[in-house]
């Protein structure tokens, strides 16, 4: 299928920021969007405000039970799945010496055991259809490492990684990596040391809004079958990361 309009697009961490600005850019574009996050009344509210062809289900990106929930609602609300846009992400950042284990470990569960698990729903739907898209939200730290940032970064070069990986393995599956760059989003509102949660403010002086993701991620999805966008890098014009 050539460009976007009526394709069915499954997007996590839709309630908010990038996930909700992309929700409301493919609405736009004509697409059919189910949609899902913890944080079941933005979701619903969202769909009650873009109509029919929006639908949401309650998701928890790293329970594999729930995203298969997830996925088979959504083919019983729409039909064939063509996209996934794995968005969901956390980013509590602190210093290694720290030693937030349990924050390391939400990371790594939302961060890549999330998009382990999106992958594994969709997949074997889209190896029986011949074709399908996945769409993998990364960040700028899949790509550089700074300080503070160190398990972050490990999560996001791990989602470069496995989405490669998945573009190798499929030659009639696309995937794409979309790495943004400081972004205007709850992201980090979860940061715990007030250090690093005031460097996120300053850092985020220069800051994308999330449509402009939003606007890269419908970029590759309206690209024709045959092409497959594999990675989109965004940055605030004057950042310097």
């Amino acid at each position: 299928m050539t460009g976007i309009r009526e394709k069915i697009v499954l997007i996590t961490g839709a309630s908010s920021g990038i996930g909700e600005a992309t929700v409301r850019e493919l609405a736009g574009a004509g697409a059919k969007l189910f949609i899902g996050a913890r944080r079941t009344q933005q979701l619903k509210a969202l769909t009650e405000e873009l109509g029919e062809h929006v639908a949401w289900h309650e998701l928890d990106v790293t329970d594999a039970a729930s995203f298969e929930a997830f996925v088979d609602a959504a083919e019983q609300q729409f039909g064939n799945i063509d996209v996934l846009v794995n968005n969901a992400g956390v980013m509590p950042l602190s210093p290694l010496a720290a030693l937030k284990r349990e924050e390391w470990k939400r990371m790594i569960d939302v961060n890549i055991h999330g998009v382990l698990n999106g992958i594994a729903a969709v997949l074997p739907r889209f190896i029986a259809n011949g074709n399908g898209h996945v769409v993998n939200v990364a960040s700028v730290g899949a790509h550089l490492v700074l300080p503070t940032a160190a398990v972050y970064c490990g999560t996001k070069y791990a989602v470069w990684a496995i989405t490669e990986g998945l573009r190798q393995e499929h030659e009639n599956i696309r995937s794409t990596i979309i790495s943004p760059g400081v972004t205007a989003t709850e992201l980090g509102d979860d940061i715990s040391d007030p250090h690093v949660a005031a460097a996120l403010k300053d850092w985020r002086q220069k800051s994308l809004t999330p449509d402009a993701i939003a606007r890269a991620i419908r970029y590759a999805l309206e690209q024709p079958d045959g092409v497959d966008v594999n990675e989109i890098i965004v940055r605030p014009t004057s950042a310097n990361m």
